[in-house]
């Protein structure tokens, strides 16, 4: 299996499993309405967890430009492949918001909540604040990457074509970290913008709520900030471990 196909089944069942129950959560009429925030950090660090035993074997289960681009960053990848991971991201994310569009289509019809539909394909803040909601990302992704590093550990050494051992050597046990790593993420830094810590994982999604026919608007003056904050948040994780290690 190629790291495009790789990255994009990965990323969409992450997106499929973490939006999904998201969209669980806040439409009208679900089984699961209104069961909060717990509900959702735990299952999205599950869905990171089955996206990573699916596409880790074959890529290195990236799943997200902002470890593809720390990883290159820092060496440990060669920049060559850094297109090809990130066109698999993010339409792997397309596809996945695709999904949970068709799953709860009859949901989302009787649902006029639009700040809270909108929330099952992308982030947004809890308070707006540019500059504030730009700092939450960027230390998430930092938190996110440093760790991840230290989770792949000797592992990151090889592979630096775009080998599968690039980023998880460990196979689907070294899985449950990174699952436990953006639990811990969601429940404890989450709050303020939704810890997006992704930039496909937000704008893939938010193009398909764009393109679909769902009630309200996508906020794309927000749009950036899960964009720029993770590749900041990433680039200082990585110069940090060269630095130090």
């Amino acid at each position: 299996m190629s790291i495009l196909i790789a990255e994009i089944l990965g990323t969409m069942l992450m997106i499929l499993l973490g939006n999904g129950v998201v969209a669980n959560v806040v439409l009208k009429n679900t089984k699961a309405a209104g069961a909060g925030w717990i509900e959702i950090t735990t299952a999205w660090a599950l869905a990171v967890f089955v996206g990573v035993i699916v596409a880790g074997p074959y890529s290195g289960a990236h799943l997200n430009p902002a470890v593809t681009l720390g990883l290159a960053v820092a060496g440990k990848i060669s920049w060559a492949v850094v297109p090809e991971y990130v066109a698999g991201e993010l339409i792997g994310a397309m596809l996945g918001a695709l999904l949970v569009w068709v799953f709860y289509k009859d949901h989302y019809k009787i649902t006029d909540d639009e700040e809270g539909m909108l929330a099952s394909f992308c982030t947004g803040p809890a308070i707006r604040n540019p500059l504030s909601n730009l700092m939450s990302e960027i230390i998430g992704t930092f938190v996110l990457i440093f760790v991840i590093f230290y989770i792949a550990g000797p592992s990151l050494d090889m592979g630096v074509e775009g080998a599968p051992q690039a980023v998880i050597g460990l196979g689907s046990i070294g899985a449950l970290p990174v699952a436990f790593l953006v639990w811990v993420i969601g429940l404890a830094l989450g709050g303020t913008t939704g810890y997006a810590i992704n930039p496909a994982r937000d704008l893939g999604p938010r193009i398909m709520h764009s393109i679909l026919p769902i009630k309200g608007k996508s906020d794309w003056g927000y749009a950036w900030i899960p964009i720029v904050g993770p590749v900041i948040g990433c680039v200082i994780a990585a110069y940090l471990y060269m630095a130090i290690m």
